[in-house]
């Protein structure tokens, strides 16, 4: 399990996740001659919970740190478009926005491939267009309102983006709805064994579902190949983590389950920690 005090992790199958990407390689090399190195030290430890953690500090290129740059920048102007348009309202219904958290998303997609796994909850318009989802924010701000060029045909709305080819499984307007879900689509990886890895992102608001302690048992169990990230914003719409979780160490409430507590402000602290937890070669 990822956690920051933005984010939290549980990883149930850390020892069963390592032999599934020992013999992966995703190198990200620069294709550009004029992209220079770049050591990044970590100002924000990891904190851990039964597991061992990363190094504090990797080396990445100005060419990727430009990549992160852009992608968080356009998440950003496009969410504040989605803004302006539901105050005109052109926009009906909810709109969760993502922002601040642009980086749990740029972060950890960038370390995945088309062919793992992504569901959250209905903070997801971020998901449909990072470099791994491929996405554009025509289709995001089309889905927004209700228009058939929409990534859902405009049926969707906010809370219910998707993207079959990227095996992106939407946003879920139910609280914690999609941690049993996202159970469910490693237990087909492991049953298909097509070697890939299910993220299941949920919020603090979900954190205390009894689903959700019901997902961390199945998946230790079965040894399933997912990854719960708590994207730890501090407020549970308006209320505060301190008014209704006696802990807030999200990282450590799978028990059993190995968990990480992560910077969710650093997006290459995800990348990193997803290269240490998978042997994926990612700079």
């Amino acid at each position: 399990m990822f956690a920051t005090r933005r984010v939290t992790s549980l990883l149930p199958s850390i020892g069963n996740t390592f032999q599934l990407f020992q013999t992966r390689s995703y190198a990200k090399k620069p294709t550009s001659k004029t992209s220079k190195s770049i050591q990044i030290d970590f100002k924000v430890p990891y904190q851990l919970h039964k597991c061992d953690g990363p190094a504090t500090s990797t080396t990445t290129n100005s060419e990727e740190a430009l990549g992160f740059y852009r992608e968080m920048n356009y998440i950003r102007r496009m969410e504040i478009a989605a803004d302006g348009l539901y105050k005109q309202k052109k926009i009906r219904g909810f709109l969760h926005l993502y922002n601040g958290q642009e980086a749990v998303a740029s972060g950890l997609e960038y370390a995945l491939t088309p062919e793992d796994h992504v569901i959250t909850a209905y903070r997801d318009h971020a998901f449909m267009v990072t470099r791994r989802a491929g996405g554009t924010a025509k289709e995001v701000l089309s889905e927004l309102m209700g228009k058939k060029t929409g990534c859902s045909k405009g049926k969707g709305g906010s809370m219910h983006m998707y993207n079959a080819k990227t095996h992106f499984y939407g946003g879920n307007g139910i609280v914690g709805a999609q941690c049993p879900v996202g159970t469910g689509l490693a237990f087909a990886q492991k049953y298909l064994k097509n070697g890939g890895v299910t993220v299941t992102y949920y919020g603090d608001g979900a954190a205390n579902q009894g689903q959700l302690f019901e997902s961390y048992n199945m998946a230790a169990l079965w040894k399933l190949p997912v990854i719960y990230v708590c994207e730890n914003n501090q407020y549970a719409m308006g209320t505060s983590t301190k008014r209704a979780s006696f802990s807030q160490e999200y990282f450590k409430r799978g028990d059993f389950i190995p968990g990480v507590l992560v910077d969710g402000m650093n997006a290459v602290s995800y990348t990193h920690l997803r290269a240490h937890e998978t042997g994926r070669n990612l700079v």
